[in-house]
C-alpha cells in the first residue's frame, strides 16, 4: 500500500459488493443507484447518467512516534445526478439523489465495528469522525435541465509506517 494508490483503494471499498454482509450496492449492475463509480474525474464526463467519482484532496503525513508515520487523506466524492425524472417532476431527482447520498454514507460507514473498509485503511472517518455532505443549489439546475450535484468529505488513516 503507498499513497498513490489510496483513491484506487477507496473506489475499491465503495464499488464492493457483499450481499451478506449488509451494506448496501452503489453500482447500477449491483442494483445500486450509480451508472459510474470511479477514482479521479474523466476529461469528458458522460451526460446524463449517474454518476460517482473518488478524489483525493490532501495528503496531511502525521507523525504517530519519533520513527513511525501515518498518511491522512482527505477523500471528496463528487456527485453528478441527472435533474430530470420520467414524470417531468423536479422533486423526484432531488428525492432520488438524496436517497443515493444516503446509501453512499451507509457504505462510508463501513461495517459494525471495522472503519478500516476492509482492511484497505487503518481507519475512514474516525478521525475526525467527520463526514460531510454539502448539495449545490438545484435551482439552475432544474432551469436548465441539468444535472444537481454534491460532493461528500471525509478523511481516511492509512497504515502506520517506519520512516
Amino acid at each position: 500500500m503507498s499513497s498513490a494508490d489510496a483513491v484506487a483503494r477507496e473506489t475499491a471499498w465503495l464499488s464492493a459488493f457483499d450481499p451478506e454482509d449488509g451494506l448496501p450496492a452503489l453500482l447500477a449492475a449491483q442494483d445500486g443507484p450509480f451508472d459510474v463509480l470511479q477514482g479521479y474525474l474523466p476529461r469528458t464526463p458522460i451526460q446524463r447518467r449517474r454518476q460517482l467519482y473518488v478524489m483525493r484532496r490532501r495528503i496531511q503525513e502525521v507523525r504517530t512516534a519519533n520513527v513511525r508515520r501515518m498518511a491522512r487523506y482527505n477523500f471528496e466524492l463528487q456527485i453528478t445526478w441527472p435533474a430530470s425524472s420520467p414524470s417531468g417532476s423536479a422533486e423526484e431527482p432531488q428525492q432520488a439523489l438524496d436517497n443515493a447520498v444516503d446509501l453512499v454514507l451507509q457504505r462510508i460507514g463501513g461495517l459494525m465495528l471495522d472503519k478500516t473498509h476492509g482492511g484497505r485503511f487503518l481507519s475512514v472517518a474516525e478521525d475526525p469522525a467527520e463526514v460531510s455532505v454539502v448539495f449545490a443549489d438545484p435551482d439552475p439546475s432544474l432551469r436548465g435541465n441539468a444535472d444537481l450535484t454534491c460532493s461528500i468529505s471525509y478523511s481516511a488513516d492509512d497504515i502506520e509506517i517506519s520512516g
